[in-house]
């Protein structure tokens, strides 16, 4: 099932001129992949919010195994390819141009995300941890590595905890200008967390 959903993914478009501001790169497919495939063995794909979904992988990744899916995403230029990408696989996905900040959901979800990582704008991902741990149930941050110590802090301090860490090497495709190599392995990690009501021992 992993392979079958990052050969769909990799037909997706990119950005086409991606914002540094924004901290914009498309998720690998195969780390996409991964982890919309190990949340769904966690039975945790229901309603989905992608907090900064950008061309949408993620936001549609879940969908294509099921989950009723809303991404969020403050660049009107991402929000368009990600409606464009959904619409070229016939997936529904609820596109919503909205700073995450000012996202609102009443219903119980799964936040799915990866985050700005602060190369930029130093603390980038906080605004995104906050929401997530506002309006989610579990949580499937994609960090950059050596995040993992902060993030159980904040997770502990909000009345969560983090279940599970996998240590992942990705490949970075050229995004701007200043790369060098049309490739990068960088170190990310992959932290699933959970509302510590819902808590189940695993």
């Amino acid at each position: 099932m992993k392979k079958e959903i990052e050969i769909i993914l990799e037909s997706l478009e990119g950005f086409k001129n991606p914002k540094i501001e924004l901290e914009q790169y498309v998720t690998p497919p195969n780390l996409a992949s991964f982890v919309v495939t190990t949340a769904k063995l966690f039975e945790d794909l229901k309603i989905v919010v992608d907090l900064g979904c950008g061309t949408g992988i993620l936001a549609i990744a879940s969908a294509i195994l099921g989950a009723f899916s809303i991404g969020i995403d403050i660049d009107l230029d991402a929000i368009k390819i990600a409606k464009a990408n959904a619409k070229k696989l016939g997936i529904k996905v609820d596109f919503i141009l909205c700073d995450v900040r000012d996202f609102k959901i009443k219903k119980s979800c799964t936040v799915i995300m990866n985050p700005p990582f602060g190369i930029k704008k130093r603390h980038a991902d906080r605004s995104f941890l906050e929401k997530a741990f506002e309006i989610g149930e579990k949580i499937y941050s994609i960090q950059s590595a050596g995040s993992e110590i902060f993030v159980r802090k904040k997770a502990d301090e909000k009345g969560f905890r983090v279940t599970h860490v996998w240590k992942l090497m990705i490949p970075l495709r050229k995004t701007y200008s200043f790369h060098e190599r049309p490739f990068k392995e960088i170190p990310v990690e992959v932290l699933r967390i959970e509302k510590k009501s819902c808590f189940s021992g695993r």
